[in-house]
């Protein structure tokens, strides 16, 4: 008998919608492994899909599950006994194991030691079974496990599923495993479904070979990463034949390939006056609403596009002219959209009829606090605009104006209709009403950035309308108790917070939580708020904006200058980064461990004093006293990295301190010069960060 036989699964169901398929994705085989391993199976399938189907294979599946010995342990002999005496008999504890594993009361079991007591003992060896036995309820948990957010539900089923399943296949060896699942009864004979430009009607098949053989002759490339191959040989094939260069939008790709099971790629074009449209209108009307892949001549947006078909058909002469049509269409509905609006030009006093959040007043009451915030942004960043060239009250004017007109595009026909383009819309209609070109770039910046991988604003004046944009949304919802839970965040504020992390630590801007939060919260006049959680909210982000061993960050959050807090978010950033990236180059450990005995020797009631030179007397406590002395005269010019490093050399002296010198002196007026001196080191280590919290 064979231990192991090829084992093919495979849910067909209804067209998958591709974006919660793809978002599923990297859980699927997780889940299919996880059930496996509660069978006591070991599993590594590949998985397949199209948008009708699911496929798990795997070459060798286990064909029987190994034996497996069950232990159990029971209390100490001292307690399953009546006054601990066997002669006495079973107390109730010694009973309850008995009857918890099915054993009679007069059977005689084993002991082992655990937890140096010694306890009764039961051991079973439960034998294997043949997994073909198994695979109809591991296929129906998995089934259920997957997450695709909506279900759809048919016919009489209770539990839904995406899209309904229309036939479920397993092939152990040549062995079709029978399934009841979704109110019906799948697998009495093994047959498959095809590319319906082929048939409708199944296909039976004998064996997992002929599962794959059946499939490829009847246009189903079953493969993900086959169809995308052969998609972008075809694109390539496209770029050559007609002169043109294609964008290839990674996102988009993987969309029509969960789409597509037999790809073509075609040619199609649009009259080139649409080309007068902003180019954003055009890419993604074709991409959104089609998925087209733009195409381009000599780097500039080409009157052309490059569809993928799911069809079988040789000449795809009809669907291409098909798809020009809808083009066509849609992209004179834009045009009409765009010209109505640059007749109709701004309107921003309008926003007062659009509300923002319940209880916090329309857009053009939120566009008034952004213009309070840009401002007091503008007065705590005025250093930055020296990087710029610009006066104060020009750079002022064009925030004010920005702030007015950002959200004007918001009542526009394009953005009503594309509402992906605010902000982009807005940046085209400030250009053609001949607005500063910053006013102009801010309005289309002011959203940066949108999340993980996003550009950010890339002037000055964009990335401080785009903060003050960003703060009050959080100002403004925390003040009214709409606060991020668990994993609900309906406004998006933990997005937000991220984007301000990310803007300070790009444009390396001065923003103090304790000192500037408060500031620009009374400037924005929102509502009475605790302002200790939004500082906890902000401190929140950082774990994950920076990407490092949250026991730094935990560190650095925990500075103290002249025995204060400092909770400047572009010291946090640059003190976490220099920290880590000196662990990195470093003894680790033992660096850690020396510093956290100069803290955890300090008692929290030591009262800072002078250190008077004249009471070292040990050659260790001078070498130290004067190591200190010298890192403290260079830390008002160094660098933090320099700072660092210098904090660190005093690994050397302290070492020798501690092996040399005892702190607790007998002389009292000694002990609590030396405890002086250690709390100095102490001190110069918590200007970057506290050591104790470091986890290495």
């Amino acid at each position: 008998m064979k231990s192991h036989l090829p084992l093919l699964i495979e849910i067909l169901t209804e067209e998958l919608p591709a974006l919660p398929l793809l978002k599923e994705l990297p859980h699927i085989i997780q889940k299919w492994q996880s059930i496996a391993k509660k069978h006591n199976v070991s599993s590594t399938p590949t998985l397949y899909y199209t948008p009708r189907r699911l496929v798990l294979y795997e070459e060798g599946f286990l064909a029987h599950t190994p034996d497996s010995l069950i232990e159990s342990y029971g209390p100490p002999l001292s307690i399953a006994y009546i006054d601990g005496d066997k002669t006495k008999g079973l107390s109730k504890a010694g009973e309850s194991f008995y009857k918890k594993n099915n054993l009679p009361l007069e059977q005689e079991l084993e002991t082992r030691i655990k937890d140096n007591k010694e306890v009764l003992y039961y051991a079973i060896t439960q034998k294997g079974v043949e997994t073909s036995s198994l695979l109809e309820s591991m296929v129906v948990e998995w089934l259920h496990s997957l997450q695709f957010g909506k279900s759809m539900f048919w016919g009489d089923v209770e539990q839904g599923f995406i899209r309904p399943v229309r036939n479920i296949l397993i092939l152990l060896g040549e062995q079709s495993i029978c399934v009841n699942a979704f109110n019906r009864h799948f697998g009495k004979q093994a047959q498959i479904f095809v590319h319906r430009d082929v048939s409708f009607e199944p296909f039976k098949i004998t064996s997992i070979e002929q599962y794959f053989d059946t499939l490829q002759k009847n246009f189903v490339i079953l493969s993900q990463d086959k169809r995308k191959e052969l998609i972008l040989s075809q694109i390539a094939e496209l770029e050559s034949a007609h002169k043109i260069q294609v964008e290839i939008d990674t996102d988009l790709l993987n969309e029509i390939v969960a789409i597509t099971e037999y790809p073509q790629a075609a040619y199609g074009s649009f009259d080139s006056s649409f080309l007068a449209l902003p180019s954003e209108v055009i890419i993604t009307s074709m991409k959104e609403n089609q998925r087209y892949f733009a195409t381009y001549k000599d780097s500039v947006l080409h009157n052309g596009f490059v569809l993928v078909s799911n069809s079988t058909a040789k000449d795809l002469s009809p669907i291409v002219q098909g798809n020009q049509k809808v083009l066509k269409a849609r992209l004179a509905d834009a045009m009409f959209f765009y010209e109505n609006d640059l007749k109709k030009g701004f309107t921003p006093e309008l926003l007062e009829q659009i509300v923002f959040v319940e209880n916090l007043g329309s857009l053009l009451d939120k566009s008034k606090r952004e213009s309070a915030l840009a401002n007091a942004l503008l007065e705590s960043f005025a250093p930055a605009l020296d990087s710029i060239d610009m006066p104060k009250d020009e750079a002022r004017q064009i925030l004010t104006q920005a702030t007015k007109y950002a959200k004007a595009d918001l009542l526009t026909e394009m953005v009503y209709e594309f509402t992906e383009l605010q902000g982009v819309m807005g940046y085209y209609y400030a250009k053609n009403f001949c607005f500063h070109p910053l006013v102009a770039l801010a309005i289309k910046e002011q959203y940066l950035p949108t999340g993980e991988d996003s550009a950010l604003p890339s002037h000055i004046l964009s990335a401080i309308l785009a903060l003050s944009i960003k703060l009050d949304n959080i100002f403004a919802l925390f003040s009214i108790d709409k606060i991020p839970s668990g994993s609900k965040d309906p406004f998006a504020l933990r997005r937000a917070a991220n984007g301000v992390i990310k803007i300070i630590n790009h444009y390396d801007l001065d923003f103090d939580l304790l000192s500037d939060m408060p500031r620009l919260y009374q400037a924005g006049g929102y509502k009475i708020s605790d302002m200790k959680r939004i500082e906890q909210f902000f401190i929140e982000r950082l774990e994950g904006a920076l990407k490092i061993n949250p026991s730094i960050i935990r560190s650095v959050l925990k500075a103290r200058v002249n025995n204060k807090r400092v909770l400047n978010l572009k010291n946090i950033i640059r003190n976490t980064k220099a920290l880590n990236a000196f662990f990195e180059k470093s003894d680790k450990q033992a660096l850690v461990s020396l510093f956290k005995r100069v803290a955890n020797i300090l008692s929290d009631e030591i009262k800072p004093t002078h250190i008077d030179e004249s009471l070292l007397k040990l050659p260790q406590e001078i070498a130290l006293f004067q190591a200190l002395k010298s890192l403290k005269s260079q830390a008002l010019t160094a660098d933090v990295d320099s700072q660092i490093t210098a904090l660190f050399s005093l690994k050397e002296p302290l070492e020798a301190f501690f092996n040399s010198v005892l702190v607790n002196d007998e002389n009292n007026a000694i002990k609590t010069n030396r405890q002086m001196l250690v709390f100095s080191v102490h001190s110069e280590f918590l200007r970057i960060g506290d050591m104790r919290e470091i986890t290495l």
